[in-house]
């Protein structure tokens, strides 16, 4: 199968790209023709590696760019000849399906952030993909026919942004608490401040790692500062590649307010680290439904820090955590992602009937 994955650019900034990058790595790996169209980034030199083509199509937001990006797009399609096009953004949705209307060309979309108001224009395509059950419910409920939502949850495991690395665990502070991930407002991160002040009280030994950046970088690191816990929280910045910190840590606690299907669970369960994250979109999902971390209630600092201190106060029940953060964690392997994605071309494939028209 000949497969065009479309998306706005290949920078390390955000998870839906990351999921892209792997998934192109992974079919390549099943041994399909597999391109990424996009504005460029980061990951090209890592997708060229892999076996992924890769072309320059812009995506910038304005008419007459997004005009030549049509124009760009139409003599792609007519020279690459995809199978399917795969869009992972709504720019990229918009440019695809009038290319895919006039070509006769099967298009899939995937939700990887139902959050967005725009998310509900990923409806375009022929089938559309959920990174979990929460994003699909909520999309059907703005509109888009359940007949056309599939469930595809994320898993990372495997993945080609992993091979190679060095996998020796960072020598953090013990008992070692992290996060990993973006320092936006839906992260829940003042949830996390005021329940670790509290768990210092308790255990002045332990130390809060928080891995990533954000536009609330500084707001936040001020707002620490004036807290009784300060020198414990440690603000490590972004990092290529967060898994030897996850890896040495006992901890990982994600507090997020909303979250569709987050890629650094399956990080924090393949590291082994216990896991407390929030009862909200599609964590659960990724965490068993509780079997392979505790689930707490969202915007609750108070019942977050009691789960954090029942870990680092108890050796067997952190053990046991961490043990259980294994629990069919092979599920979220990167490859039977790829399998079920190729599951849904399939069907979308079978929607279109009649050939392909030519181009006018």
């Amino acid at each position: 199968m000949r497969i065009l994955h479309l998306l706005n650019h290949t920078k390390r900034l955000n998870g839906n790209v990351h999921a892209a990058v792997d998934l192109a790595c992974a079919q390549v790996k099943l041994g399909h023709n597999v391109a990424v169209a996009s504005g460029g980034g980061d990951f090209d030199t890592l997708l060229a590696a892999n076996g992924v083509e890769t072309m320059c199509i812009g995506h910038e937001r304005r008419t007459t760019a997004l005009l030549s990006s049509l124009v760009s797009l139409k003599r792609l399609v007519r020279a690459w000849r995809p199978d399917v096009i795969h869009c992972h953004m709504m720019t990229s949705a918009l440019l695809a399906w009038p290319m895919c209307k006039m070509a006769g060309i099967p298009l899939v979309t995937t939700v990887h952030n139902e959050f967005q108001k725009s998310a509900v224009l990923m409806g375009l395509g022929n089938r559309v993909i959920a990174v979990s059950e929460a994003v699909r419910s909520s999309m059907e409920k703005r509109g888009i026919p359940k007949a056309r939502l599939c469930v595809v949850l994320n898993g990372t495991i495997g993945s080609a942004r992993f091979e190679g690395k060095d996998r020796t665990p960072r020598c953090l502070d013990s008992p070692a608490i992290i996060f990993v991930g973006g320092l936006h407002p839906r992260k829940g991160l003042p949830d996390l401040f005021a329940a670790f002040d509290t768990v210092h009280k308790k255990a002045p030994a332990a130390r809060l790692y928080i891995v990533g950046d954000g536009p609330h970088r500084d707001e936040y690191t001020k707002s620490v500062s004036a807290m009784s816990c300060a020198k414990a929280v440690i603000f490590m910045g972004a990092q290529d590649d967060p898994f030897p910190f996850l890896l040495g840590a006992a901890v990982f606690v994600l507090p997020s307010h909303a979250d569709p299907a987050p890629l650094v669970l399956s990080e924090a369960r393949e590291a082994g680290c216990a896991i407390v994250a929030t009862k909200v979109d599609g964590i659960p999902q990724l965490l068993e439904q509780g079997k392979a971390g505790i689930l707490v209630p969202a915007h609750d600092p108070a019942a977050l820090s009691a789960a954090v201190c029942s870990l680092i106060e108890n050796p067997e029940i952190l053990q046991k955590w961490r043990k259980m953060s294994q629990y069919n964690v092979e599920y979220l392997r990167i490859d039977r992602v790829a399998r079920e994605t190729l599951g849904v071309y399939a069907a979308a494939s079978s929607q279109i009937r009649g050939g392909r028209p030519g181009f006018a």
